[in-house]
């Protein structure tokens, strides 16, 4: 959902300037949404309607795009494989990190990602006491309800994240959830000033979470650590919050490679 600043046409120093082309009108096409107009895509690229049109049938001849009966250009199921592909991969990334939590907080490790309005969880490490909180891998979480959807929204224009709650909704998972908008909008605030989202059992009710966003230019996910709450505890958050900023940047440092 974030949107990106208009790019320039030249492509960087070195790069293929077709490919780099092909790559900014995908990422064009999913920060508009998952679907633009030809003009739409023109206008965002500073490139004529005509290159355009002939880079979107190349990449529609493989299937990373597709044009609908409206004529704008989709995203298509062609990247499916490849997003599978590289999620997994980035998951393999996260486990030194998401281990090396665990090892020094005991508490159960995971890394999540925006996933259009919702969060999807990636990668985890189980806290080794027989009673933990977890989420599976690969389930989708309202963000506003999660540790790392918080920390994650937080990290985006106030208007996007106004989008992205109306388009996600609300829901209310235990008595501590956050189901207003204005309350939910100044709790952001607080995350920003602090560095660090807290989930309050408002999905799990007597757990509680601490979640930080890594700062990697290339995608947006965050890290958090989740445990009952008579484990995890608000006196001790320094210490905490400290190794996931840690975990959060040996991660950036990985990704932005």
């Amino acid at each position: 959902m974030q949107i990106s600043p208009v790019p320039s046409s030249a492509p960087a120093s070195g790069s293929v300037q077709s490919i780099d082309r092909a790559m900014r009108l995908l990422e064009t096409i999913g920060d508009l949404g998952g679907t633009a107009s030809i003009a739409e895509i023109s206008a965002r690229l500073n490139l004529p309607k005509a290159t355009v049109h002939r880079i979107a049938g190349t990449l529609g001849e493989r299937g990373y795009v597709r044009q609908q009966s409206d004529r704008r250009y989709a995203l298509g199921p062609g990247l499916i494989r490849i997003g599978e592909q590289a999620t997994k991969l980035l998951g393999t990334w996260a486990m030194p990190e998401l281990t090396a939590l665990v090892n020094e907080l005991g508490e159960t490790a995971n890394l999540a990602a925006l996933d259009g309005s919702m969060v999807t969880y990636i990668a985890q490490v189980p806290s080794r006491y027989s009673m933990r909180t977890f989420t599976e891998v690969g389930r989708r979480v309202h963000p506003h309800s999660s540790g790392v959807g918080k920390a994650l929204l937080a990290q985006l224009p106030n208007a996007q994240i106004r989008i992205a709650l109306a388009d996600s909704g609300m829901p209310r998972y235990t008595d501590t959830t956050i189901t207003d908008e204005q309350s939910f909008m100044e709790e952001i605030e607080v995350i920003r000033a602090q560095g660090f989202a807290v989930d309050e059992g408002e999905y799990e009710s007597g757990s509680r979470c601490f979640a930080v966003a890594v700062p990697a230019n290339s995608i947006a996910v965050a890290l958090s650590v989740s445990g009952p709450a008579h484990r995890v505890k608000l006196e001790n958050s320094e210490r905490w919050v400290a190794a996931l900023h840690v975990a959060a940047k040996h991660l950036a440092s990985a990704l932005d490679q």
